[in-house]
């Protein structure tokens, strides 16, 4: 299934540059705040964040459809790092970026739709005890709303991509998602005129090729300000972020 939140700049969306099946990129990483080297520290300090973090869910009577998607640190071989998707070029949110998940289907929990959808997609299995948390929901402009479980693996032997789905499969490491220069705020319309989160488009600078807009960039930013630079719950919220006209659908 493929999932409603993953974004990239219109111009890359319409690209159809030939599929690499599996092929794994690694970002590298940029100087920032001191952040876990192991997947044992990470998933101790996300386990103590997540616990105090005050999340905002949207009610059902507001929700038309519910996706949920893994938010999933996984140790590269190089330390923790987040995996990233580029979706294939065909069907919905062809060639966009986004994290593995999907609708959530009838009777079926949010942990377990994003599980399910990391391994039809990726052939990674999650059991339950790899979920550390969940950060807000984000009701997205497409009629969504997007449960973000963060969830972690120590080995990734098993990593599959589905070629039907899934076009590359990218590491971003916690130091360039909490470096200070990754996030980026813009006016609607131009991208070189300084704005604020209150007035701003985000755009997740992750690599010179990966810009990363809202839903997705809007979950991995609170995922950086909660849980990796432990900000307040309060100080973090994402709810009303701006998303390019391009993802309303």
């Amino acid at each position: 299934m493929t999932a409603p939140e993953a974004e990239v700049t219109a111009p890359e969306a319409a690209a159809c540059a030939p599929p690499r099946w599996g092929m794994i990129e690694f970002m590298a990483a940029d100087p920032g705040p001191r952040v876990p080297d192991s997947i044992d520290e990470f998933r101790a300090l996300a386990r103590a964040r997540l616990n105090t973090f005050d999340r905002i869910a949207v009610p059902d009577d507001l929700a038309t459809r519910r996706a949920a998607v893994a938010l999933c640190v996984v140790d590269n071989g190089a330390g923790p790092a987040v995996i990233v998707i580029k979706r294939a070029y065909r069907g919905r949110n062809a060639g966009q970026w986004g994290l593995p998940g999907g609708r959530v289907e009838r009777g079926e929990t949010l942990e377990r739709a994003a599980a399910r959808e990391l391994h039809e997609e990726l052939g990674l299995v999650a059991d339950p005890a790899d979920v550390l948390g969940v950060l807000d929901d984000f009701p997205a402009a497409s009629g969504f709303a997007i449960t973000p479980i963060v969830t972690t693996l120590s080995d990734i032997a098993d990593l599959d991509p589905s070629a039907d789905e899934v076009h590359s499969v990218h590491f971003v490491d916690l130091h360039s998602l909490a470096a200070e220069g990754t996030p980026h705020w813009v006016r609607r319309g131009d991208t070189d005129t300084p704005a604020t989160p209150e007035t701003g488009l985000l755009q997740m600078r992750l690599a010179p090729d990966m810009t990363i807009h809202a839903p997705t960039g809007a979950m991995l930013w609170q995922f950086r300000e909660v849980v990796l630079l432990g900000r307040r719950s309060a100080a973090a919220r994402v709810a009303h972020f701006l998303q390019p006209d391009w993802t309303h659908h």
